[in-house]
């Protein structure tokens, strides 16, 4: 390796552990990791808050919901540590850090 040029004459390498690598240099790879968070939701907070809810970004550690009503996001205000409790289980690295519920529009049907 006189160049300096990665895995030059070994052949391709799976795209998998190219992105994998590039995240981890850019520093990006425990924010990727939360991402699922967005994803997985509905099944971590149950239906009820699912129902009035919606997970909508994610800043450094910080998860942004909307929420559908004031009293909604009142009584979830009370229960964010359960919540956070609850997204952060069986995880050890790449925890949520902190939820902030935002009042949000109500979402219409897609036609």
């Amino acid at each position: 390796m006189k160049d300096g040029v990665k895995g030059k004459g070994k052949g391709p390498e799976r795209i998998g552990i190219v992105v994998e690598r590039f995240l981890e240099e850019a520093g990006m790879t425990e924010q990727v990791r939360r991402q699922d968070v967005l994803e997985a939701w509905p099944d971590l907070v149950g239906e009820a808050i699912a129902a009035v809810t919606h997970a909508r970004s994610l800043s450094v550690g910080t998860l942004f919901v909307e929420v559908r009503s004031s009293p909604w996001l009142m009584e979830l205000e009370m229960m964010k540590a359960d919540i956070l409790r609850r997204l952060n289980a069986g995880r050890e690295d790449s925890l949520i850090e902190r939820i902030v519920f935002v009042l949000g529009e109500p979402r219409r049907e897609q036609r």
